[in-house]
């Protein structure tokens, strides 16, 4: 039997925050689900060009909380994309407030952490760029 790969589950805190980091990767909504017998929020985030549910991260959110959300996401490991210019997506997030954990010094590979603290895999489309300032110099942060 056939399989295919649907969507990646993480549970936020704060739904609002964590669809805004998403939206600067550049992920758009797809679908939102909003269950008043359950108390949750389900929105599927997608890149553009791929509204057909197979490339999803889907942010679930409990109207009351949720107690049982570690305060650090490393037994889930990490979502991964692929990037037009890495230089310029670590910028925006940069400039937006978020840590570039592992900067790309190579010119090809950086790791960010969203709201909820899950790790997220930036990887340059195509070949490497060459190595570029300050990312070449600039030491990791944290975790990732």
């Amino acid at each position: 039997m056939p399989i295919k790969y649907l969507h990646t589950m993480v549970r936020v805190k704060d739904l609002d925050k964590s669809k805004a980091f998403y939206e600067l990767l550049g992920l758009q909504e797809r679908r939102r689900i909003d269950n008043e017998g359950g108390r949750f929020t389900l929105v599927f985030m997608c890149p553009p060009g791929q509204a057909d549910g197979h490339a999803d991260v889907e942010l679930t959110y409990n109207w009351d909380g949720d107690d049982a959300l570690p305060d650090d996401s490393r037994h889930f490991g990490h979502l991964a994309y692929t990037v037009d210019n890495i230089y310029e997506t670590c910028k925006l997030l940069q400039d937006n407030g978020i840590v570039i954990n592992r900067p790309p010094r190579d010119g090809h590979m950086a790791f960010v952490r969203s709201p909820d603290n899950v790790s997220v895999e930036l990887l340059q489309e195509g070949d490497a760029l060459a190595p570029a300032e300050p990312w070449a110099s600039m030491e990791n942060t944290g975790h990732w």
